[in-house]
């Protein structure tokens, strides 16, 4: 692998090592990418092999078990999805994105990483004992369905990738995952549902929890197959199973074995669990408790918000439709009560991909300027920074942060789910 950066001082450097370099192997096995790179370097008693200036050499060296020998790889090559789910939400982007939009991550190691969910379909004998010797755990995978048949139909991969034989490799061998269920209404929901959950569940504790999200869906899926969108009435549907379920698949910590996602309790009204609810909380980033922990740091903080300004102020929230009915009930009624301040909330119609998708996240740079038009703004705007891809930098149309400020003509900014970002980043400060 290409090393990117040698730190100085580092045992890297001692030995000669610049950029540009190579890591060929540790111990005479190749070095895959820096997950195996993490692994290997672990020992104290390693033979080193590089390519410094196109030359091979070898280095017998004794090391802490820490020396990360002072260098850093780069990026590995992510490894794509082996489905063409029917409800794939890459199928459901409009033409004209950046190519990155159209690619399907089915990578494990990234799922290890940075807890995205995989089907696993792409992954074979060796990849499997390459997560057991590595310990890679937890991980995150997407079952929707444990019926062969349904399972064809749903990832149209034409086979049957043995899931459940995967899985319980896996379990056996002490890794731990995280199940998630992407549930279309009359297709994986009723029996289905039913015998996925409870396949998954002979795999508990290993199998440790299983979430169930609703399908997401745009106004872009021409000739793709027809699914019903989940409705506030469906949504009250299965939030009223929610409770007999985890009594029927009960856990021995007390904590519930299936989580619905925050969207299900905002789509149907229902009154969101106290973040205790959610345990370690390994399933934040997934849509599993965001919304309690953002009103928990709210109740949090709000004793060192600014009690008022000694000259009126005013600035912007924006937010997508589902969390509309959130900021007001919670967010809005505590600003209020600041002396001099004026704060603005607008729901965002999401135009780019339909009514159908009203998340935050999935706001684009030309829908909250077209959101924004004529409105009263103040001193600042400010949205989640879930808006922007994961480097930070660019919204789902390739807009900037600047961008969005010089349309608007008032300073656009990002914060991380946090209020009290907003004053402490000084923007209403004197």
């Amino acid at each position: 692998m290409k090393i990117i950066t040698v730190k100085q001082g580092g045992t890297a450097e001692r030995l000669g090592v610049k950029p540009g370099d190579q890591l060929l192997r540790i111990n005479s096995k190749r070095v895959k990418d820096e997950i195996d790179f993490r692994f290997k370097v672990t020992e104290e008693d390693i033979l080193l092999e590089f390519q410094i200036d196109g030359k091979s050499k070898e280095f017998q060296i004794e090391k802490d078990f820490d020396d990360d020998l002072g260098i850093e790889l780069e990026e590995f090559k992510i490894r794509s999805c082996g489905n063409d789910c029917v409800f794939c939400f890459v199928d459901q982007n409009p033409a004209g994105m950046r190519k990155g939009m159209y690619f399907r991550d089915g990578d494990f190691r990234l799922s290890y990483l940075h807890g995205h969910y995989i089907t696993m379909t792409n992954m074979g004998d060796k990849e499997l004992s390459r997560i057991v010797e590595q310990r890679l755990s937890p991980l995150f995978i997407s079952v929707h369905a444990t019926g062969v048949e349904l399972r064809k139909r749903l990832l149209l991969y034409g086979k049957d990738d043995h899931l459940l034989n995967k899985i319980k490799y896996l379990t056996d061998n002490n890794i731990e995952l995280h199940a998630q269920i992407v549930l279309m209404p009359g297709i994986n929901d009723g029996s289905h549902l039913m015998k996925t959950i409870d396949d998954l569940y002979h795999f508990y504790p290993k199998v440790n929890s299983l979430t169930i999200v609703p399908v997401g869906l745009t106004k872009h899926r021409e000739g793709l197959p027809e699914i019903n969108i989940v409705t506030p009435e469906y949504s009250k549907m299965m939030m009223g199973q929610l409770d007999l379920l985890n009594k029927k698949f009960q856990t021995s910590d007390n904590r519930p074995f299936i989580f619905f996602s925050d969207e299900w309790y905002i789509l149907s009204n229902y009154e969101l669990p106290p973040l205790s609810y959610y345990g370690s909380l390994d399933l934040l980033e997934n849509g599993v408790g965001q919304v309690p922990k953002f009103l928990d740091d709210l109740d949090r903080d709000r004793s060192k918000y600014p009690l008022s300004f000694d000259h009126p102020r005013e600035f912007s929230i924006v937010t997508g439709k589902l969390m509309e009915k959130i900021f007001k009930k919670h967010v809005i009624p505590i600003l209020s009560k600041i002396k001099n301040l004026k704060v603005n909330l607008y729901a965002i119609e999401n135009n780019f991909y339909g009514e159908m998708v009203t998340t935050s996240g999935l706001l684009t740079g030309k829908d909250i300027i077209n959101g924004l038009k004529e409105k009263s703004l103040g001193e600042s705007v400010w949205a989640s920074y879930r808006i922007l891809n994961d480097e930070g930098i660019l919204t789902l149309d390739d807009m900037t942060i600047q961008d969005i400020s010089r349309e608007l003509g008032t300073p656009f900014n990002v914060s991380n789910d946090s209020i009290l970002e907003i004053f402490e980043r000084n923007i209403l400060g004197e």
